[in-house]
């Protein structure tokens, strides 16, 4: 193993006479993280314009014969460049980002490969550009986490820290594309790291507030949306906003189960999987040769829908087209994020909602665009489960403080709705969907912290099928072991206990063979799992030897897990817990 930054022999030397302590170098790397994650969060915007030229300016030429359907194939073109992109170089980026990002924390101590922000930021931009529904939210929070990941592995920083600095990455990558460094720390606590310590917020607050300032260097202070001042006209109006936050966690709702119902479409179709993204941006190129305003982030459409009006008409039919079109591209394979796809969901209900409580309700109801600020914060807070970076976001983005009151109001009673009805947030669904439970990950367990692949035996004894009892018995008493993994042709087939012996031999049986008296319903882990979950997977089962397989292929045999193995893995993870807090104290 190659030595880390800080191990090299000059950096060494520095440390060992100035003696920085961990705290100093975390804080150190944080603003490192959060000016990497502000000048990634800037070359992304670039890249997304560079792109959305080269599709909708350059591209577009080529199919000015096919007059208004001339949009029609350019999101399934993105689709052909990034779906061999992703499927070769980094799957990982499928989507938003943000689940795979909470997993790393969760389950892989903050270890994210560091391929993944370049794939990322690449497949990305193609698949913004080129007009998918998504947003850019998710990505450069994957983004920045990744940076985030890839300093602290560099720097071999514990894997406290790591984490911390994957949570940096994150709040410095929404910070410096809302210009919204409150609102990107507690994105980073709420949703990311999931908890909440004194040291955790000052050093993900210095990393935002870095990376806020590196993309206000670049585009001034700038708003994402720039909205009038929207205040409550009447007290009775907060009986609306409250119908309003019931209305966001039921859009917000079925905006998961579109996406569920779509990529699990997908998932069963026997299309290979980097040529699903394309015939996903077919179909968002249907929906958009009608209703364009479906195409890209959409902050556009959100900005005329706060600030001008769009017609009611159209304002309804984009309730239902645009996640329609997100589903498509995210359960198509695609890369990009449900965060934007949220806000925009949310301010189009929220001002038609307004439009039509103004027609029913003339002197109580006031500006649509209020009701579409406190219908991008309801449907965000409920989708995501994250109330406060739903209401800091909202704020923060419009820098509209006077409907402080309502806001909250909406976004309490969806956040509640949602969930009262679903456990999982638009974020933890996805993992669901794969078998991956973040609760398993976050229960106080020392084990989680420790692979099978660390602890397992790996040169242990092993019988052919073909051996006879009397060789079995012999490997006994020769090895000192009382249980062998049997091997056919190189291949697993079960494992011959002293039990099974024994059985055999008192019951007559005309069983000659190894592979005859083995029991074959195995219980196997997998080398990548956690003792956590390997013992959650044997649950009250009575089993002295587990064989560790591979996951790619389950019948080749790596190595054994023993009882003593076990054992082993706790006092493991007992000393990486002791060592965690000793550098992070």
């Amino acid at each position: 193993m190659s030595p880390t930054f800080l191990e090299r022999p000059l950096v060494a030397a520095l440390l060992r006479r100035f003696r920085p302590s961990p705290f100093s170098i975390g804080v150190a790397l944080a603003v490192a993280v959060g000016a990497l994650a502000g000048l990634a969060s800037v070359a992304f915007d670039y890249l997304i314009d560079i792109f959305d030229t080269l599709f909708f300016d350059v591209l577009l030429d080529g199919f000015s014969s096919l007059g208004r359907y001339d949009v029609l194939l350019l999101p399934a073109i993105g689709g052909l460049i990034v779906g061999p992109m992703i499927y070769f170089l980094a799957r990982e980026v499928r989507g938003s980002g943000i689940p795979e990002v909470m997993l790393a924390v969760a389950r892989d101590g903050g270890r994210i490969r560091s391929r993944v922000s370049l794939v990322k930021i690449l497949s990305t931009s193609v698949s913004i550009g080129s007009g998918a529904s998504v947003g850019r939210e998710g990505p450069i929070v994957q983004i920045g986490s990744s940076m985030g990941s890839f300093l602290g592995q560099r720097f071999g920083v514990s894997e406290g820290w790591l984490k911390i600095l994957v949570a940096c990455g994150a709040a410095g990558g929404i910070s410096a594309t809302f210009n919204a460094p409150i609102a990107g720390v507690f994105f980073a606590l709420e949703v990311v790291l999931r908890t909440f310590s004194l040291q955790n917020f000052g050093v993900v607050v210095i990393s935002s507030v870095t990376a806020s300032a590196v993309a206000v260097g670049a585009f001034g202070d700038f708003r994402a949306f720039t909205v009038p001042v929207y205040g409550l006209n009447h007290p009775a109006e907060l009986g609306l906003f409250a119908l309003l936050g019931v209305g966001a966690a039921l859009l917000a709702l079925g905006f998961m189960q579109a996406i569920k119902i779509v990529e699990g479409g997908f998932s069963r179709s026997h299309l290979p999987d980097y040529l699903k993204p394309a015939i996903g941006g077919l179909g968002v190129g249907v929906i958009g040769v009608f209703y364009p305003e479906v195409f890209g982030v959409g902050y556009e459409v959100i900005t005329e829908a706060l600030v001008d009006g769009l017609p009611l008409l159209l304002l309804l039919a984009l309730i239902f087209l645009k996640p329609l079109a997100t589903s498509l591209a995210i359960g198509s394979g695609s890369t990009g994020g449900v965060f934007a796809p949220s806000l925009f969901l949310g301010a189009i209900a929220g001002a038609g909602f307004g439009e039509l409580m103004g027609d029913a309700f003339p002197g109580i109801a006031g500006d649509p665009g209020g009701y579409g600020l406190a219908g991008m914060a309801g449907v965000f807070a409920a989708a995501a489960s994250a109330p406060m970076t739903a209401l800091l976001i909202v704020f923060e983005m419009s820098r509209s403080y006077s409907m402080v009151v309502p806001l909250m109001l909406t976004v309490v009673i969806s956040t509640a709705i949602s969930r009262k009805l679903s456990r999982e947030s638009i974020y933890t669904a996805r993992l669901i969907r794969r078998g991956l439970d973040l609760r398993r990950f976050l229960r106080f367990d020392p084990a989680w912290n420790v692979k099978t692949w660390e602890v397992m035996t790996r040169d242990y004894p092993t019988i052919q099928a073909s051996a006879s009892i009397d060789e079995v018995l012999q490997t006994f008493e020769k090895t000192g072991v009382h249980g062998l993994p049997v091997l056919e042709d190189g291949n697993l087939v079960g494992i011959v206990t002293a039990t099974d012996v024994e059985q055999a031999m008192m019951t007559e049986s005309e069983a000659r063979s190894a592979g005859d008296i083995a029991t074959r319903s195995l219980v196997t882990a997998q080398r990548d799992q956690t003792i956590a979950e390997v013992m959650e997977k044997l649950g009250a089962r009575e089993v002295g030897y587990i064989p560790v397989v591979d996951a790619q292929e389950p019948l080749r045999l790596l190595g054994v897990l023993r009882r003593q193995d076990i054992i082993r893995a706790y006092a493991m993870a007992a000393q990486r817990t002791r060592e965690e807090h000793e550098s992070s104290a």
